[in-house]
């Protein structure tokens, strides 16, 4: 058999997290090291590999009904070489220390399990598009996979130099940097955003680190849902997602 197809084959390297390509992460395991990912992410695996439901405790629950910040994650463990994705997105692999990752949830593919995440209070306003009032803080060390739809900008923040960024289009931050929201205009009709500019809110970050934009304003739908009933959640019939999705909406 022959074809291009063959030149997309098994990346070979000695790197524990490392792309598969732009839209593929990969991540090999050696059975005491497990990784969190988002669940449902997983696209392939090779070797002795079991997925689990990650357990989430009362007060993660309680931030997740009050504030809607939060992670769906499936514990990844054993030997051998898992894939994620999600819905073609970019994917971008980080290393978090000591300052700590400041995202929103939606962007998160998969972590170190030794990572630890909460619900964070930003100052911000609530019931905006975008980043809103809660955001999750990732903070110990260890490698972080996010998504952004298309190729990112990182911008760096210094004191001299303060960034802002859309509420719809920021991805991330460094968790020390100081963060402030406000309007782009100073009309009420900043809330009817097709009737202006198109510019509404915004972030200013202030400080010394980094934020991170994807170069879209429109967060991709997580956990798409097309058709109703039990045959369109297995993607079968007239109402399954092979019938619904005749425009490809997601790609």
């Amino acid at each position: 058999m022959q074809s291009s197809l063959f030149a997309h084959n098994d990346s070979q390297t000695q790197e524990r997290w490392s792309l598969q390509n732009k839209q593929m992460l990969r991540v090999t395991l050696e059975g005491h090291d497990d990784i969190l990912a988002r669940k449902g992410t997983m696209v392939a695996y090779q070797g002795l590999m079991e997925f689990d439901a990650e357990y989430q405790n009362n007060q993660q629950g309680r931030a997740r009904a009050y504030t809607g910040e939060g992670l769906d994650l499936m514990r990844c463990h054993g030997q051998g070489t898992v894939y994620l994705a999600n819905l073609a997105q970019h994917i971008h692999v980080l290393d978090v220390e000591q300052d700590g990752l400041t995202v929103d949830s939606s962007y998160v593919l998969a972590m170190d399990s030794s990572l630890h995440h909460e619900v964070i209070a930003v100052d911000s306003l609530y019931g905006i598009s975008g980043s809103g009032k809660y955001q999750l803080n990732i903070t110990g060390r260890g490698k972080v996979a996010l998504m952004t739809s298309g190729a990112p900008l990182m911008m760096q923040v210094t004191p001299d130099k303060y960034v802002n960024c859309d509420a719809d289009a920021i991805v991330a931050w460094s968790t020390g940097l100081r963060v402030q929201m406000q309007a782009q205009t100073h009309s009420s009709g900043v809330w009817r955003r097709r009737g202006n500019t198109g510019e509404g809110w915004e972030l200013s970050f202030m400080g010394s680190g980094y934020a991170l934009v994807q170069p879209s304003e429109l967060l991709p739908p997580q956990n798409a849902q097309i058709g109703s009933g039990l045959s369109a959640q297995y993607g079968m019939g007239q109402q399954g997602v092979r019938a619904q999705n005749q425009g490809n909406a997601w790609s």
